[in-house]
């Protein structure tokens, strides 16, 4: 018998077999004779039809290899397995799915009275999951306004009816709070997590059990849109506006794009929350894409915090040959008070290390990266200087390796050196660091955060890390230490990811509300009439969001044009380059050329990482059916061009990249 679509099979290649996946396509007409299947996991479940729609659809989209692709959305420990392996692994997981509404979970009547936006928000989730095709919904909710709630409500209404729950989250770091709140409201239902800091085995399992039903709910990063769900009934997508659902590598997909897809796909509704929803997703709501919920106030009726800008330019300057202190005195003052009403501080500074580089003042010399157009960190810490791009390190030499002097000084600051000036400040205080240094370590973040919200740290010091989804009761006071970098940036959308990380991070401040009448953000900037930071003292989204996309409008920037990026590197720039060039020259003999506009090749901002030379080339279209078809020409003519360029090291077409 012929496995049906969808079937996971292994198939000969050569002397060993490989995992492959039975699809619907016609087959091609070979000219050799075809080598039967090596095996059927008959055992499984196959793939469902939408599964292999929405596989087949972000193959396509982003220009990828179906099998490519395909295989990279199932487990990898999936791969290696035999029949008889397999049957082992679900011998171990065979148990009977917990029932849908079982009567652990919890019950209405034990739940938080839900507010007037809550319930309205609720009550459109109820709207869409009424239609054959429903548009996504956008839950622009400030920070503390209860959107988890509205996320578990919806779920519990999806479980209740035996369907299955996804929700996506953009970071590991912020997976174990949310698994919590879910398996605490959930207990009768079986919850599997998705991401890549699980083990293989771990990963596996996991897939197994929602591909199989038996889990009902599956809480993962950007891996976990592929998560096979025979009986998808409702897909979250937390932070939607956040960055790190767009995959940086391999298949450059965007989660967020693709749950939106795979929603109307299923005929389920998508919730997309945010505080500061991407301008993609504002733009598509006021063009009627997609439908919108607002949730303005604060659960429990808390004020949402004052923000105060500090004009470092009205303080006095810092001596000559001495760098400026790390807090104004306003600020210091601040947070002292904080300190002696038992009130916890969150100092904000998205750069860790202890300094971004380290100089000598006699030659000029400093820390650069020998393999990346990047400067070398100084970690105080270990003593060393640290590449963040390609992770070469160095111990700190002793003297300068241009000239031997042994005067070497640290240029400007990151949380390391942050939390040293605050322990040196504020003596007596207890103060703490979160941040990629500090969390590396198995449970070292869930250490760290617990002793937050037990009330061990009086002023706690970090990067992004902190600023989104904790939910720290006894924070009232938040402050940006040196936010300006973004300003002025070459990247259209540094302004859009500064005032939503500053929105963010103003929200951890005043959540409980007998306490948010006093919160306060302080940003200390060189900058402050500076519409960005203009907004953020009103609270003010829309109005950002629509100077913003005046401003894209009038260049031509997304959502009012389409891009794509051809990205080339090699040991030698000039090997790049001439790719770039034969590829613009095969995509003039394009029929579908006239429809795009080419840019001549220009390095990126760190135009060398890891010894190889980088440099891309901006496709761009007013129409994003035209950008595709072009793009579905020109992709195969480019392996041709590869070809004949001997010393390119790779090359990657992006769709909607996320920075030019």
């Amino acid at each position: 018998m012929v496995p049906g679509p969808g079937t996971l099979v292994r198939v000969p290649l050569g002397r060993s077999t490989r995992l492959g996946v039975v699809w619907d396509r016609p087959a091609a007409r070979a000219e050799v004779a075809l080598r039967p299947l090596g095996e059927v996991f008959s055992m499984l479940p196959p793939l469902t039809p939408a599964w292999l729609r929405l596989v087949e659809f972000a193959a396509g989209y982003y220009q990828r290899g179906l099998g490519e692709l395909a295989l990279a959305a199932l487990p990898p420990e999936l791969r290696r397995l035999d029949g008889l392996q397999l049957a082992r692994r679900l011998a171990r997981l065979d148990r009977p799915p917990a029932r849908a509404g079982g009567d652990a979970d919890a019950r209405l009547e034990e739940l938080p009275e839900l507010g007037d936006e809550q319930a309205a928000a609720l009550e459109a989730v109820a709207v869409l999951a009424g239609m054959a095709s429903p548009p996504a919904l956008l839950l622009h909710g400030v920070t503390g306004s209860g959107k988890t709630e509205v996320y578990l409500r919806a779920a519990a209404r999806a479980l209740a009816s035996g369907r299955q729950v996804l929700v996506l989250v953009p970071e590991i770091n912020l997976t174990p709070q949310l698994e919590a709140r879910f398996a605490a409201r959930f207990p009768a239902h079986r919850l599997a997590s998705q991401h890549s800091a699980l083990t293989p085995a771990q990963r596996l399992a996991n897939w197994l059990a929602a591909h199989r039903g038996q889990a009902d709910l599956v809480l993962g990063t950007r891996m976990a849109v592929f998560a096979s769900l025979p009986r998808l009934g409702l897909v979250v997508v937390d932070e939607e506006h956040d960055a790190s659902f767009k995959q940086q590598d391999g298949a450059r997909y965007s989660a967020r794009d693709l749950a939106v897809y795979r929603g109307r796909l299923e005929g389920v509704p998508v919730l997309l929350g945010s505080a500061t929803p991407s301008l993609e997703t504002w733009h598509n709501v006021a063009e009627g894409r997609y439908r919108a919920a607002a949730m303005t106030a604060r659960v429990g009726g808390g004020a949402m915090p004052r923000v105060r800008l500090l004009d470092m330019a009205a303080l006095p300057r810092a001596p000559a040959g001495t760098q400026p202190p790390a807090l104004a005195p306003a600020l210091r003052a601040a947070i002292e008070q904080r300190i002696a009403r038992g009130e916890q501080s969150l100092l904000l500074l998205n750069r860790r290390g202890y300094a971004p580089v380290l100089h000598c003042g006699a030659c000029g010399w400093k820390s650069g990266c020998p393999h990346c157009s990047a400067w070398r960190v100084f970690h105080k810490a270990d003593r060393t200087l640290r590449c963040h791009h390609c992770g070469f390190a160095e111990r700190v030499p002793r003297a300068c390796p241009e000239c031997g002097n042994l005067d070497l000084g640290a240029v400007g600051r990151g949380t390391e050196k942050l939390e040293e000036q605050m322990a040196a400040l504020l003596p007596g205080a207890r103060i703490a660091r979160i941040d990629a240094d500090t969390t590396r370590g198995a449970g070292a973040l869930a250490e760290r955060l617990a002793a937050v919200h037990a009330g061990d740290v009086d002023v706690l010091v970090g990067t992004q890390i902190v600023a989104k989804g904790h939910d720290f009761r006894r924070v009232t006071l938040v402050a940006a230490v040196n936010p300006d970098g973004a300003l002025f940036s070459s990247d259209f959308r540094a302004p859009e990811r500064l005032f939503a990380l500053l929105m963010q991070a103003a929200g951890r401040a005043g959540r409980d509300a007998a306490q948010a009448a006093g919160s306060e953000m302080w940003v200390q900037t060189w900058h402050p009439q500076h519409a960005l930071y203009r907004a953020l003292v009103a609270h003010d989204y829309a109005a950002f969001a629509a100077a913003q996309l005046g401003e894209r409008r009038a260049a031509g920037l997304p959502p009012f044009t389409h891009l794509a990026l051809l990205r080339a590197e090699a040991r030698d720039a000039a090997v790049a380059d001439g790719f770039l060039r034969d590829a613009a020259e095969a995509a003039a003999a394009l029929p579908e050329g006239d429809a795009v506009t080419i840019y001549p090749p220009v390095p990126p901002p760190l135009a060398r990482v890891a010894g190889l030379e980088r440099l891309q080339m901006l496709v761009e279209s007013r129409s994003r059916s035209a950008l595709q078809r072009f793009l579905a020409a020109w992709v195969p003519a480019l392996h041709g061009v590869r070809r004949t360029r001997r010393g390119l090291a790779r090359w990657a077409v992006d769709v909607d990249p996320l920075a030019i």
